[in-house]
This record gives C-alpha cells, structure tokens and sequence, in this order.
C-alpha cells in the first residue's frame, strides 16, 4: 500500500471506479492515488451463513467482510429536464493490512461514485471519489447507513412512520450536483433466500442482499450551473429511485466473464429485479431475481432456470469498440419484460484507472404488449473486456 499517495482531486469528471457488481464479486484495494485495483487472490471464500437481517444494524457497515456498497438509481424532472442518476459508496477491507500496528494503515477503503444522465441534453456526466477511512475523511459508520466520502455522503434516518427511512445523498461533482432525500413507501425487499442471495453455483458465491424500491424522490439537482428542485406535484412513478444495499466475501466464478442485471420500479408499485452471469459464449451461468406486486405483497424469489436475457438491440460504443445490449428482452416468472435505454451512450470508461469499462443507465420497462410500465436502471459489464481475478 503507498500510503502516503495523495487522493485524486476533487473536482472534475473524473473516470468512474469499476461497477458495482465487479466489486462485490472481486473485491477491491490498492494504492488511493491511482485507484488501481487489487483484486481478490484467487482460493475458496468461506459461504455465508443464513442469518436473520436485522435493521437499523443491518443498514449500517459489514467491515468484517471483505466488500459492500449501498447503490441508488433513480430518475426525476428537475426544472423540466428529465434526469437519471446514480450514487453508489463502496467500502472495501483491504486483508494484507489487517495486522498492522500503524494508525495509518489504510484497513478500510472508502470510495463513491456517482453519474447523472441528461435526457435533454443527451449526455451522461460522472465523477468519483476514494480515501482510507478514518482521520475525519472517510467513514462507514455500523450501527446504520452514514457512509462520507469528504463532501460526499449518504446517511438514514427513521422516517415519520414506524418502520420507515428518509436517505439524504449529497453529491458535489465538477459539472452537477445533488441533494436528494429518497422516502420509502414500501417495505424493505429482502432479496434472494430472506436476505442471502447467490451469485452462482458454488454455495461460497452469495450475498447478504436487500433493496429499497419505489423510493419517492425530492430535493435539488444542480446541472449547468443551474440548481433544479425535483418536481414532486406529478405522479409519483415521475420521481422514483431504487437502493441495494450489499455485503459480501464472494469470488466470481472463474467462468463468469460479466453480468446483466436490472432494478425497474413499475408504475403500478411492483418491484423488478433479474440478473445473470454470462460465460464467454453468451449463455447464462447463474440467473435470478425477484417480483413484488406492492407494498404489502409477499416477494417472488426467481430459481437460476427462471430467468432468461435475449438481446435485442446492440449499440456500439465510439470510443472503446464495446457492443451492448441497449434493448433487452428479459423473460421471469411474473412475464416477459422488454428494456430499453434511453440513451444508447451510457458506457462508463475506467480504463486509465481501475480498468473496468462498463454500462450502466437509466432505461425503460414495456409489458408484452409493448406498452411502457415501469423505469430503473440496466447494468452491463464484461462487453469490453473480461473481468479480471487478478
């Protein structure tokens, strides 16, 4: 570790850390002033234990892991533009430090990014930030979600119901920023088997995983210097974002090349989410997800044979060659799906720090019928290159 390496700077848009789901599955680390990542070493990660999610403790940070990330997506008409974005805080435990006596041995790392997608203007902004917890910079707190990154920060607190939350995101990048508090209208969603959801055929490939959709949006988004309030008079499906929250010790399959996943928030209150691992041919090595109708529905959990992704329509990135999906036909047990961007050019390049290049934007979900029902976000990863283990 060079501990001593300063941290990036503060401003600009800066190239985005890998995605989140690279994360999780291979872990994070390495020098604060480049970013670079060191990966996981290859061995058997122990498999997690089925435990009982408990909240607010649960909300808060896992360091005893070896990573985590609190994610939201979600959209809005901010001064009449039509918006996406996206704020995701990682923490990552880096193991070869662990035992060190020195005070500033960077054990924990902090890093945050965040991207906003210009309808309007057809442009897709995104900045990042990275620092050793500790010393008044960066923390992730336990005993509920307060994670801060210098100026940056996402924290909980109990909503004006029992058992509801208000999240604040406040977000200060070169060309945007945002202030936004997120309210649950509906239980939290506990994904996968009450909270521990595989990511692939070995019992060692899972995570403690929960989601918060149909979160009502307010607050302000600034853009071109302009500060923008988030309309809140429409109807509620014109300002809704998602959260996940994850926490885990898992590799990614050695056959595993990248990941398609989706979170769609549906006009009617219902909850969507699929995913897969593909292999290097195209197929799916592991799948799943999950439906819930509304608030008071009990959530269905998809099995790895239930979920089916067939591209539609391929985009092909200007600046690195990728080809992506941009219009998806998804295929679970509560219907088949259609998602589609809306905006081709969502591609994240990473390349000159962490090495990810990956897609991630905000999209639309139609019915069978065409007919359009929902919004959320789409993840691609592994189109550019493979991900790495090390």
């Amino acid at each position: 570790m060079h501990h001593d390496t300063p941290p990036p700077p503060a401003g600009g848009d800066a190239p985005p850390l890998a995605s989140r789901r690279r994360w999780l599955l291979q872990g994070a680390g390495a020098t604060l002033g480049s970013a670079l990542l060191a990966l996981w070493p290859a061995g058997a990660a122990q498999a997690l234990a089925p435990r009982t999610l408990r909240f607010p403790r649960d909300h808060g940070s896992h360091p005893d892991l070896r990573t985590e990330w609190w994610y939201i997506t979600g959209h809005a008409l901010a001064g009449g533009r039509p918006l996406g974005f996206q704020v995701t805080f990682f923490r990552s435990r880096v193991e070869a430090t662990q035992r060190l006596q020195s005070a500033f041995a960077a054990r924990q790392l902090v890093f945050a990014h965040a991207a906003l997608t210009d309808l309007q203007g057809r442009k897709l902004h995104h900045d990042q930030r990275i620092a050793r917890a500790g010393f008044g910079i960066a923390e992730a707190a336990e005993a509920d979600t307060d994670v801060r990154l210098r100026d940056w920060q996402l924290l909980r607190e109990d909503g004006p119901t029992p058992g509801s939350s208000r999240y604040t995101a406040r977000v200060q990048a070169a060309r945007f920023a945002l202030d936004l508090r997120f309210d649950t209208t509906q239980p939290v969603l506990l994904q996968g088997s009450a909270g521990l959801s595989r990511k692939g055929p070995d019992a060692a490939q899972a995570s403690y995983y929960y989601s918060q959709p149909q979160l009502a949006v307010s607050g302000h988004i600034t853009l071109e210097g302009q500060r923008l309030p988030v309309a809140t008079d429409g109807p509620p499906q014109s300002h809704r974002a998602w959260l996940d929250h994850e926490w885990s010790e898992a590799l990614m399959h050695p056959e595993a090349v990248g990941w398609d996943w989706i979170g769609m928030n549906l006009d009617s209150g219902a909850a969507l989410t699929a995913f897969r691992l593909r292999r290097a041919d195209g197929s799916a090595l592991w799948a799943g997800g999950s439906w819930r109708a509304g608030a008071d529905a009990a959530p269905r959990i998809f099995g790895a044979d239930e979920v089916r992704f067939a591209p539609q329509r391929v985009w092909q990135s200007g600046a690195t060659g990728a080809r992506y999906p941009v219009e998806w036909q998804v295929e679970t047990p509560a219907g088949r799906f259609t998602v589609r961007a809306l905006l081709d050019d969502q591609e994240l390049d990473s390349s000159s720090s962490t090495g990810a290049v990956y897609w991630e934007g905000l999209s639309e979900l139609r019915d069978a019928a065409g007919s359009a029902v929902g919004r959320g976000y789409l993840e691609m990863t592994g189109y550019a290159q493979r991900l790495r283990l090390g």
